[in-house]
């Protein structure tokens, strides 16, 4: 018999490679929404542990996790921190 995982599981493995996680976000980014960005960078700080991504960002979990939440509004400062934690960082490249 097939053993199924769940589609938060299978991000959460797939999201700790960088790689992948790039994609992810730069995926979500070209749809230009705010809160699909924000549930997507959520979604790769989860993957790769919210305590460790705190941390690494210099905030507290729970502060990591109200600011990535549906009404969160993180400052750029705290967006870039999560990605520096997860191995990212931001590039910018013409509309076409």
């Amino acid at each position: 018999m097939r053993t199924y995982r769940s589609h938060d599981d299978y991000l959460d493995k797939v999201l700790t490679n960088p790689k992948e996680a790039a994609r992810y976000l730069n995926a979500a980014a070209e749809e230009n929404d705010q809160a699909l960005i924000l549930a997507a960078l959520a979604q790769v700080a989860k993957a790769n542990g919210l305590s460790k991504t705190a941390k690494m960002a210099s905030l507290s979990r729970m502060g990591l996790y109200k600011t990535l939440s549906k009404k969160g509004n993180p400052e750029f400062k705290t967006f870039l921190g999560v990605l520096n934690a997860s191995g990212l960082q931001m590039s910018f490249r013409p509309m076409v």
